[in-house]
């Protein structure tokens, strides 16, 4: 039985590749030590994610680890010698990272290089899949010129027609803490592959999201924004007119991914990994979406600052993807992401 190790496996994209690899006759290991609660306090816990995983996957393996630790890394990964990795903990805002830099560094760049290093001496051979974020561009997305719509901005120039792509620089501009310690992390994993022919590959995520997400006001836009307006909460936009863009992709269709490369590895890739231009919506667009299917209206104030490093309009450029794995592609609608989130909420808020 093939062995997969999967890390923050109680997280959105974690828990989504353990369920589904399980189910296709994998044996899974999970690596988490509910730091999300300790970045986030209690509305961040996932413990609750955990439990769901042990008492529904049968021979689920949890290990109670922090990735920081080196030597306990390394122990398991020499005990386990998996047969493919998913390493999604993070510490995943950006604006935590401002009041915890040294927590979001040793997180985020060195606990990524504690794995890689011990993939490395004990499982060479297998394929290490890397959740990154579209934040390694920084705010250099923020100088295409845009037009502005009724309820969004999109990209003037032609040239983004798609969205962003991979080639898209990532130095020289504004990124948060948060977004240069994925940088490191997104290189490292990089120069892991190319350096020592590594099969690894970093997926820079867009905004990622499903029923399962534990989404917080810092993490987690479409998660925390249904989960205000069930609870008729207000919600607070950040600067840029509430017009704000971002492309929204569902778990599954991540996971559905990260197995293809699994599949057919290659060494040193890069994709951009969102829900690409069909799958986009503001701010004020979520609003009208989630108040159609909740009937109540969204409650919300507006903070005419933006965040530090925030994009005003990004969405992901998936033909690199669609062309090294043309079976795979977009499954999961805006509207399908919406409806399941709300019914989720509503079982879980009940």
């Amino acid at each position: 039985m093939e062995k997969l190790l999967v890390t923050g496996s109680s997280g959105l994209i974690g828990s989504e590749v353990c369920r589904y690899f399980a189910d296709r006759g994998w044996q899974i290991h999970g690596v988490d030590n509910n730091q999300r609660a300790v970045f986030f306090g209690a509305q961040g816990d996932t413990r609750w994610n955990q439990r769901r995983l042990q008492e529904t996957i049968e021979g689920f393996v949890h290990h109670e680890l922090d990735i920081r630790d080196r030597q306990g890394i390394l122990k398991l990964i020499e005990s386990l010698q998996p047969d493919a990795i998913v390493h999604t903990a993070a510490q995943p805002s950006h604006d935590r990272a401002a009041d915890i830099p040294f927590d979001d560094f040793d997180t985020n760049a060195v606990g990524t290089l504690n794995l890689l290093e011990a993939t490395r001496q004990f499982s060479p051979e297998a394929p290490f899949v890397h959740l990154s974020t579209n934040k390694v561009y920084g705010d250099a997305p923020n100088e295409i010129p845009l037009i502005e719509l009724e309820t969004r901005w999109d990209y003037a120039d032609a040239t983004y027609e798609h969205g962003i792509p991979e080639t898209f620089r990532i130095d020289q501009s504004k990124h948060s803490l948060f977004g240069a310690s994925k940088v490191a992390a997104d290189i490292m994993v990089q120069e892991y592959g190319r350096y020592f022919s590594m099969n690894t590959c970093c997926l820079r995520g867009g905004c990622l999201t499903g029923p399962n997400h534990s989404g917080v006001e810092l993490h987690g836009f479409l998660s925390y924004l249904v989960k205000c307006n069930l609870e008729e909460r207000t919600y607070k936009i950040f600067g840029y007119k509430g017009k704000q863009v971002r492309d929204n992709i569902h778990s599954y269709d991540v996971v559905r991914f990260i197995e293809a490369f699994i599949q057919s590895p290659r060494s040193g890739e890069v994709y951009n990994l969102g829900g690409g231009k069909g799958n986009t919506c503001s701010i004020l667009e979520a609003f009208e979406l989630v108040a159609s299917l909740s009937g109540k209206q969204m409650q919300y104030e507006y903070v005419g600052k933006n965040r530090e490093g925030d994009h005003i309009c990004y969405y992901s450029d998936l033909r690199k993807m669609q062309n090294h794995y043309p079976n795979w592609s977009i499954t999961r609608s805006l509207s399908d992401v919406f409806n399941e989130i709300v019914t989720a909420w509503k079982e879980r808020l009940s």
